[in-house]
């Protein structure tokens, strides 16, 4: 996850490159509406977002059952 529009299509291509499919979200609730509609194999995440920090955010994914596993790379 991304706040910055043109740092977040430059990752989503490298990783479209690499195979892989990017979902993208520029906020917190917008990530996680994606994340309950389907669990992703990877989150890369900004640590400054507009909403609550990265690091609050990866609290939250690891203190939730269903998204704990999660590989998160900052």
């Amino acid at each position: 996850m991304e706040d910055e529009p043109a740092i977040q299509e430059l990752l989503a291509f490298n990783v479209n490159l690499c195979g892989f499919k990017a979902m993208q979200a520029l906020d917190v609730t917008s990530a996680m509406a994606q994340i309950n509609r389907a669990l992703p194999d990877l989150v890369l995440l900004d640590w400054m977002l507009p909403d609550t920090t990265g690091v609050e955010f990866a609290r939250r994914l690891r203190a939730d059952q269903r998204t704990r596993n999660i590989p998160l790379s900052c």
